[in-house]
């Protein structure tokens, strides 16, 4: 309501409302003193419309500007700049559209600071037609112009377009500022215009464009997609000033450089952190396959009181995956409940390959049906998981669900199916599937596909129908494949095929010692120790090296001696699989099946072809301490390990415990 006493010098209250109408905290104190003035002229509103249009409330500019119309008001060429500007803050572009009529009407339309605002208002609604075209008929543009319809490209993602008008601007003789080449060098970013990225850096130069704090950001994470971290550190350095972002980005560079020294460096540097900055480090351990490292650190960031992100815990639930931390990652299921981490399909997927990694099957079950949104990386983990941990008909019977459902199986759920008719011993139904990939399904099988078939048929003892299959697939298959064969024919006693095999990896892969291992085990369980000695011969003449040196100190390491004594007392099952996990991290693991000692059952899943992104093995205890199917640890095999030498480590942890 208007104060008739409020007689002060119109000029005071002018500058006393837009001190308080440009300042977005006081723009209430703005509008009670606006409400008080009788009959406020043309620039009382516009102030007015102007400070609600750049705070919190934009929708209030437009319902001061219909306000002032009614009284007969409407408005100036200042008037209208705002308005559109608001109209792009909530997106009302119809509000918009009416108000460029209006525009029109009063001639307003040839001031280019009108026009500029017109484009960045129909670029922020995603009209970049209606943008054009006021651009396109506007009589003169100015640098603003140009960023108004570059910016709206590229807010669209229509990163061509971006390239395209930064071309004409540059024969039109107009330079380009920060917030161009912001805009350009993103562009470049997405399309992998590398050429083109480094031509817009001699630009910037040339020009003597202003490296602000946005424009270093950009060149840090271009430099930083293309592994180019020298460069980006380069940006870096130069910068005067900085932000979260900068760091970020250059801790991310290093991470995809695989450079994680210098991105622990940086990060132990930072002046400050946040949740991206804890998340580029996990991620870039993760990644780099060092999964303790980025365990511990998310550890750390819980201490910090950092709260995680659904790429964070997707992230380290991978990284508990791959090294068994069971404890860890069940935390992280509680944390994520407890206080409401976002948890979309992704961090879904990850639990289900967590817990499933883990042994811990019926968590996986649990997560996958109380998810709300499924895709079919969630459909191919709990098949794979459930076929891989030997609940093979379960498996079956959500490969069938998954079709009812109308969900396209992948690649790796035929992976997974594959798994559980070997682990069932459904040899037909095995190679029915196998048919289907391509005929129904139009997937052309992969590799491991192959090196599944040849598992299935191997399994049920038809080694001379998985040679057969081999001779027939119309890919030439990789070690991985033989070594599947020989490993078979070594447990069936098929010397014959254990020989045509071993001639084959020894062509392929003549310096990994578990080829000849795995053929020397062969002659021996056929009482052939001539060639035995021949074998092993053979390894030294081509001097194959076999890391028993290395693992003699991790023996003792995992059954518990010292540099003092060593106790006599039995270790608890949490001590055993410390010892199992200290043994794949620091041994290399591989296929074989275990030496007469039948303490421990060592069950390939299914040798390096196994249903997730890095293969696992899987070790089931028979001992009675231990709960039967009970799983103790898994990690990556590498074919590089003596099997005999990981007999003895294993057989030496069991020992303890009698």
């Amino acid at each position: 309501m208007a104060n008739p006493n409020l007689k002060t010098e119109p000029s005071t209250i002018y500058n006393l409302l837009k001190s308080y109408a440009l300042s977005p905290s006081n723009i209430l104190k703005a509008q009670n003193i606006f409400q008080q003035i009788h009959r406020p002229t043309l620039s009382f509103w516009n102030i007015m419309i102007r400070g609600w249009s750049h705070s919190d409330q934009p929708i209030e500019a437009i319902r001061t500007y219909n306000l002032m119309y009614r009284q007969g008001l409407l408005g100036n060429n200042l008037t209208y700049p705002f308005l559109f500007k608001a109209c792009a803050r909530v997106s009302n572009v119809s509000c918009g559209t009416t108000l460029h009529a209006r525009v029109l009407k009063l001639g307003f339309d040839p001031l280019v600071f009108v026009s500029n605002a017109l484009i960045h208002m129909y670029a922020s609604c995603g009209l970049l037609g209606f943008a054009r075209k006021v651009f396109d008929e506007m009589p003169q543009r100015d640098l603003v112009s140009w960023n108004s319809l570059i910016c709206g490209y590229s807010q669209c993602k229509r990163f061509r377009e971006v390239l395209g008008v930064f071309e004409a601007m540059r024969v039109t003789g107009v330079k380009g500022d920060a917030v161009t080449m912001v805009k350009v060098v993103l562009a470049c970013s997405f399309l992998g215009e590398w050429g083109l990225a480094d031509a817009l850096v001699d630009y910037i130069e040339e020009n003597n464009v202003e490296m602000d704090v946005y424009l270093g950001n950009t060149l840090i994470d271009m430099y930083g997609r293309r592994g180019l971290v020298r460069l980006a550190r380069g940006v870096f350095d130069r910068m005067q000033l900085r932000n979260l972002v900068s760091w970020n980005a250059m801790i991310m560079g290093y991470g995809k450089a695989g450079d994680l020294a210098a991105a622990q460096e940086l990060f132990d540097a930072m002046p400050q952190r946040d949740v991206i900055s804890w998340t580029s480090m996990i991620t870039g351990y993760s990644q780099a396959s060092r999964f303790t490292e980025a365990v511990r650190l998310f550890k750390e960031m819980m201490e910090a009181k950092v709260k995680p992100d659904e790429i964070t815990v997707a992230s380290v639930l991978s990284a508990c995956a791959h090294i068994g931390s069971i404890d860890v990652g069940e935390a992280v299921h509680d944390y994520i409940r407890k206080y409401d981490v976002k948890a979309d399909v992704y961090v879904g997927n990850a639990l289900i390959d967590m817990y499933c990694k883990c042994g811990v099957v019926e968590k996986a079950l649990e997560v996958f049906k109380e998810m709300g949104t499924k895709d079919s990386v969630s459909w191919t983990s709990i098949i794979a998981g459930l076929a891989v941990n030997g609940f093979a008909d379960s498996a079956l019977d959500y490969f069938s669900q998954m079709l009812k459902e109308g969900v396209w199986p992948s690649h790796g759920a035929f992976v997974g199916i594959l798994l559980a008719c070997a682990h069932a011993g459904l040899v037909d139904k095995g190679l029915e599937y196998f048919e289907s990939m391509e005929k129904v399904y139009g997937l052309k099988p992969e590799m491991k596909h192959y090196g599944c078939v040849v598992d299935l048929l191997s399994r049920s003892g038809q080694l001379k129908r998985a040679y057969e299959f081999i001779k027939e697939m119309p890919v030439a298959p990789d070690v991985v494949v033989w070594r599947i064969l020989l490993s078979a024919s070594q447990i069936h006693g098929n010397v014959p095929l254990a020989e045509i095999a071993t001639e084959k990896l020894l062509e392929l892969d003549p310096s990994n010692s578990g080829n000849y291992i795995l053929s020397s085990n062969t002659y021996a369980g056929s009482n052939r120790w001539e060639e035995v000695v021949k074998m092993r011969g053979l390894m030294e003449k081509s001097n194959v090296q076999k890391p028993s040196a290395i693992c003699g100190s991790v023996r003792d390491m995992a059954i518990g001696k010292t540099k003092t004594t060593e106790k006599a007392d039995r270790p608890t099952v949490e001590q055993i699989i410390i010892a199992m996990r200290t043994l794949y991290q620091k041994c290399k693991l591989v296929h074989g099946g275990l030496s007469e000692y039948n303490i421990l059952h060592y069950e390939p899943s299914p040798f390096t072809y196994g249903a997730f992104p890095q293969s696992i093995l899987v070790f089931r205890s028979r001992h009675s301490l231990i709960k039967p199917n009970t799983l103790l640890s898994a990690a990556e095999p590498n074919p590089s390990f003596d099997a005999q030498v990981f007999d003895e480590l294993l057989i030496g942890v069991c020992r303890r415990m009698r």
